[in-house]
C-alpha cells in the first residue's frame, strides 16, 4: 500500500532473520544507457519507535531514483520483514545492518540513516569502514549519550514491567490515536505537517503479528547506548542533520558529539522548526541537503 511507484520488493536473509527492502529495478527508472547494476548505490535506514519501517523515507528517496539505485529496507523486526519474537539487544542490529549491506551492496555506499539507527550506523561504519563511502544522518543518538541512562526514565521502567508492558504497547502504541498523539505531540515539531497517509502507514506497521518485540525493546532502552563513546573512532566522511526541535535529543548533543570528531564530521546541519524526523516533516528541504551533501563529501 505503501510502496511507492517504480519500486520493488524483494528480500535477503540475515543470520537473525528475513529483511525486506525496496529497490528501484522497475522500467520507469531505466535507460538504454545505465542498468540499475551501474549506478551508485544509496542506502537508506528507517529510525526505531512503535511503527517504524522504511516509509519513513519514502517521500525522498524516489528523487534520487533516476540517478542512483535506492535501497531502502524495513529493518529486522520492523515494517514487512521478519519479526523474530526475541529482546532486542544493540548487537543484533549491528550485525544484521552488517550483513544486510553485504549481501545488497557491491563495495562501499553512501548510506543515509535515522536517529538511533545511525548510531548503530556509525558503530558498524568504525567495525566495516569497507562497506561505507560515506555517511549523512538525521539525529544520530545514543539517547544514553554522555553519561545519560535513558533506561532509567519513568516510562521505560513502566514498559519493564511483564504483561503491563504489552497492553501498553496494544492499547496505547498500536492504535490510529496512539500513532496520530505521538507524531504530533514528540516526533514531529508543526503537528500541521502530519497528515492521515503517515499515520496509516506507523499503524500498518504497528499492527504486524509480534511487531511488540522491537518496539518494546527500544522503549525500554535496550537498543540505547552512549555514542559518545565510540564517536571518536569514525573515520567516513559523516554529515548530520539534527532538527531544532527533536524532543529526545535536542541540538546540543549532536553538536557536543560532532565536536568531538571534526575529521570525520564535516557537516552539522541544524534545522529550525523540525522535529525528529525531517525526512518526513520537510521531504523537499530533507532532498536538498542530501543532495548538497552527497556532492561535498564525495570531494
Amino acid at each position: 500500500m505503501f510502496q511507492p511507484l517504480g519500486f520493488e520488493r524483494l528480500s535477503v536473509n540475515t543470520s537473525l532473520g528475513r529483511i525486506i527492502y525496496y529497490t528501484n529495478t522497475g522500467s520507469l527508472w531505466q535507460d538504454k544507457i545505465t542498468s540499475s547494476t551501474d549506478k551508485e548505490t544509496l542506502v537508506f535506514l528507517h529510525g526505531f519507535g512503535g511503527g517504524s519501517s522504511a516509509y519513513e523515507w519514502s517521500k525522498v528517496y524516489p528523487a534520487f531514483a533516476g540517478e542512483y539505485r535506492i535501497i531502502a529496507p524495513d529493518l529486522l523486526g520492523w515494517g514487512e520483514s521478519e519479526h523474530p519474537a526475541r529482546n532486542y539487544r544493540d548487537e543484533d542490529y549491528l550485525t544484521t545492518i552488517k550483513e544486510f549491506l553485504q549481501q545488497t551492496c557491491d563495495g562501499a555506499v553512501t548510506t543515509i540513516a535515522s536517529s538511533l539507527t545511525a548510531a548503530l550506523t556509525i558503530r558498524v561504519a568504525i567495525n566495516h569502514p569497507e562497506l561505507f563511502k560515506s555517511l549523512i544522518l538525521t539525529t544520530p543518538a545514543g539517547l544514553s549519550d554522555f553519561g545519560e541512562n535513558y533506561s532509567r526514565s519513568f516510562f521505560a521502567q513502566l514498559i519493564s514491567t511483564p504483561i503491563l508492558d504489552k497492553f501498553i504497547y496494544t492499547t496505547g502504541v498500536a492504535t490510529s490515536g496512539g500513532i496520530r498523539s505521538f507524531l504530533e505531540q514528540r516526533q514531529f515539531a508543526n503537528s500541521n505537517r502530519v497528515y492521515e497517509e503517515i499515520v496509516e502507514a506507523y499503524l500498518e506497521s504497528a499492527k504486524k503479528l509480534n511487531a511488540e518485540y522491537a518496539a518494546l525493546s527500544f522503549v525500554r532502552g535496550d537498543l540505547c547506548f552512549d555514542l559518545s563513546e565510540y564517536i571518536q573512532q569514525l573515520t567516513t566522511p559523516t554529515a548530520i542533520i539534527w532538527g531544532q526541535k527533536s524532543q529526545f535529543t535536542g541540538p546540543e548533543i549532536g553538536q557536543r558529539l560532532a565536536q568531538m570528531n571534526t575529521q570525520a564530521i564535516k557537516y552539522f546541519q541544524q534545522l529550525e522548526d523540525v522535529g525528529l524526523t525531517p525526512q518526513l516533516e520537510l521531504p523537499g528541504v530533507t532532498i536538498g541537503l542530501i543532495r548538497k551533501f552527497i556532492n561535498s563529501l564525495s570531494k
